[in-house]
Formats: C-alpha cells, structure tokens, sequence
C-alpha cells in the first residue's frame, strides 16, 4: 500500500491524477490528511473530488507552540494507524508530520517539493522549515526544472535521489482541464453576482502557515480601491475564516463553499494572490495576474520573467498595477509557455511504484519509461 499524505489544497489536486494512475496499475493506496478549526479546505478539495481518506490529526493554527503540539500529537495519530495498516512508501509534498513518522517506521519516503526556499536564490537562511525537517529524510526527491539541484543536494541529498520534472506543478492538474463559464454563472447566481460584470478574483496569503513571518496588511488596504479604478466586482476565495472579509468588505464576495476555482480564474479580469498555486493556475490561463506573496520562489521568478506576472509589495504598487493590468489577457503568452512543458504520468508513477531508473542525471520527463 503506498501512503499519501495530504495536507494542503495544492497536495490534493496535484497527486490526484498520480493516484489515479497508481491505482489504475492495480496498486492499493492509503490517504491521509488533516483539519481543525477555521480551515477544513483540505477535506472539503477531498470530498469535492470525491477521494477516499483517513483523517488523523489537526491544523495547529497560528502560535508556534499549538503547531509544535499538534504536530506531535498528530504524529502519535498516524504512526499508530499506518503501523495497523501498514505502507509500502510514503509520497507526499513534504508532510512533516509524515515524514517524521514513515523515517522512524522504517518506510521509504519519496518527497515533491517546489518551493525549499522563500527565495528564488540560493539563500540558505531561507530554507522553508518544512524542507529542513522533511527533504534530508527522503529516499527520492522530485523537483519542478525550475529548481536548481544544487539546493537540493545541499539537503543532503545525492544527484541521483534527484528527479526531475519538465513542468510546473499546476499543469498536472490543468493539462486537461476545460474552462466552463456556464459554471461561473452557476456560482455568481448563489452569491448574487452579475455574471455579466467583470470581475477580480482575490486570495490572501497563507499567513498561517510557519514559512509567511506575518499577515501583512496592503492587500487589505488597497483592495477596495482597486476595485473603485477598475470597476469590477471583487471575489475573495478565503484561505482560512470567512466571517472577517466580510465584515471588512461589505462591497464585496466571499465564495464560503468549495468550488472548482479554476473556472472562475480562467474569466477573471485580474487574479490578485498572496499564495503561490493559484498564482500560477490564473498565468495557465492567460490571466492578468499580481503576486502579493511577502517573497519570490523560483517558480514566481519563473513566471515573472517570462511577463505572465508582477509582483507588488505595498499598496501604492497594489493599486498601479491593478489599473494597468485589468483585463489585459496574456493568452499568446502563457499557451507559449506552457506548451513547452509536459506531463508524463507513467513514469513518474512507475518510478514511485517500481523505484526503477536510478538516474545520474536529472530526468528529462519528456523522455519515454524504460
């Protein structure tokens, strides 16, 4: 049985198509996950997509202390449910939790990872402290080619426990996926939302999360402005609580319930984003799109110098950029970006099943399984 642990929205959308595959080759698989109080986001991209889980443990919240609580706790959750039920191999983005489990059980651990650094350097003081507790312990490590490998060898990691894959981790999920206004006019009629209006989607950073140092307030400050210079109605997808965006904004949406987002970003006007997946799922589309994140990853920069996003760091650049941006789509561009990469799911999931092709050299994913 090969374990998953799924702990972000993202982690659920991008091995969803590689569980697929895995199962579809006869192989039984084991998902986990986690939720808490104020962010069941997890569960509910879970249900929505109609995955089977087990779920162990909770979201320890803001304080570092109820994180490091909750991490230990969950981790006596999973090590006593996998040992009943036992694994094969661990895959998971980088769960801590995890990890630290399947190293002490003796269980081989096979990590993804994008972003190791806040940082699109090499900056070492910026490591993301899930990749410090997490990449060292890997028996094999996939990573985007926008990622050099010396970061990753620098985890104390070998050349050949380097995979690597020709695409950025969204285009797993969006290769085939199929833009339906029809479904954004199904949402806007809930909500009340003129279907007919443009409009702006918003999505905060994970301010939460242990790598985001604070919540930083310009998105919240300018937003509103925003939305008086373009004339558009503003759409939060909320990543934690609902209840303060809309009492903060009256004039606009908050979008409570779990949607397929991505139908919504493929129309937008603009896409603002503190986070990082759908950043780069409203470029995919062609979207005018603003990264409000506190730092730039190396697929942030990626994208950036190839013009499918700008990055603003305070209000006064919110709001100019917002007015320059609206509506001007990037269509040409991002289909000559993002054509360029491709997804070859049988082999990455032969290698998470077989271990086969111990490479010398970082795996070109265009190539085809031995």
């Amino acid at each position: 049985m090969i374990w998953f642990d799924l702990i972000t929205p993202k982690s659920v959308l991008f091995f969803k198509p590689i569980i697929d595959s895995i199962k579809a080759k006869g192989r039984n698989v084991l998902i986990t996950t986690r939720q808490g109080e104020g962010y069941s986001e997890i569960v509910d991209l879970l249900k929505l997509y109609k995955m089977d889980y087990v779920d162990r443990g909770v979201f320890g919240g803001e304080r570092l202390a109820d994180k490091l609580s909750a991490s230990i706790e969950r981790q006596k959750a999973l090590m006593e449910y996998v040992s009943i039920y036992g694994a094969s191999k661990l895959v998971c983005l980088c769960s801590v939790d995890a990890n630290r489990v399947a190293f002490g059980l003796g269980i081989p651990i096979i990590n993804f990872y994008d972003i190791p650094l806040s940082d699109h350097s090499a900056n070492f003081k910026k490591a993301l402290p899930q990749a410090r507790l997490t990449l060292p312990l890997s028996e094999k490590v996939f990573k985007p080619f926008v990622v050099p490998d010396d970061i990753f060898v620098r985890f104390s990691l070998e050349p050949e426990q380097i995979y690597e894959y020709n695409f950025i981790d969204p285009l797993i999920w969006l290769k085939d996926f199929k833009a339906d206004f029809g479904y954004v006019r199904t949402i806007f009629s809930k909500y009340g939302i003129d279907p007919e209006k443009p409009y702006i989607v918003v999505r905060e950073e994970e301010y939460k999360s242990s790598y985001v140092s604070r919540k930083y307030p310009f998105l919240y400050e300018g937003i509103m402005e925003v939305k008086k210079i373009t004339g558009a109605n503003v759409i939060f997808i909320p990543r934690y609580e609902s209840d303060h965006l809309k009492n903060e904004f009256p004039d606009a949406y908050v979008i409570e319930e779990k949607i397929i987002i991505q139908h919504l970003l493929a129309f937008a006007g603009l896409f603002i984003g503190g986070g990082g997946t759908l950043n780069t799922e409203a470029c995919y589309f062609g979207t005018p799109t603003i990264s409000t994140r506190s730092f730039i990853s190396h697929y942030d920069k990626y994208q950036i110098d190839q013009g499918l996003m700008v990055w603003a760091n305070n209000r006064e650049e919110l709001i100019r950029l917002s007015g320059e941006l609206f509506g001007k789509r990037q269509d040409e561009k991002a289909a000559a970006v993002f054509t360029e990469m491709s997804v070859n799911l049988d082999y990455m999931t032969d290698i998470i099943i077989h271990g086969k092709h111990a490479p010398n050299h970082p795996i070109n994913m265009f190539e085809s399984p031995d």
